[in-house]
């Protein structure tokens, strides 16, 4: 089974603070519960995620890599692991007044578990994109 979710939010920001977060692998890291720790070697990144089903009982190393960057409107990565593959795409668009970021993503597992708890959970990991990305917004007002 793989997990798919899209979702949209609006910002009275303007495209380049939108891009400059989003672009932006470690920010990106961040607002992800799920990571513990990671590591950046310019548009790589190799997330340590910790995952609570029963099958995994360390943390994971998910190595991401930004596949596709149209600056400042789109950017693709995709991570890969031993438990799961996720591709997640970023498309950043003018309105009057400010943004919109276009959020799609692809979870595949490879283990039992994985695709069910990200069906339960990938939903609340956008929502705290969203809160990092208005955080970092009201910051630098």
């Amino acid at each position: 089974m793989t997990v798919r979710v899209r979702r949209t939010f609006e910002f009275d920001a303007p495209v380049e603070d939108v891009w400059a977060f989003i672009s932006d692998p470690a920010k990106r890291a961040d607002a992800i519960s799920v990571v513990e720790r990671y590591d950046i070697d310019g548009r790589r990144a190799t997330w340590h995620i910790a995952l609570p089903i029963p099958l995994v009982r360390s943390t994971v190393e998910v190595k991401t890599e930004d596949v596709e960057l149209d600056e400042p409107r789109f950017v693709r990565f995709v991570g890969r692991s031993r438990v799961m593959r996720v591709t997640g795409e970023h498309t950043i668009e003018e309105t009057d007044g400010g943004s919109r970021l276009i959020n799609e993503f692809v979870v595949d597992g490879k283990l039992p578990g994985v695709e069910t708890f990200f069906e339960r959970n990938l939903d609340r990991e956008l929502d705290n994109l969203e809160r990092a990305l208005r955080e970092e917004f009201e910051s630098t007002d």
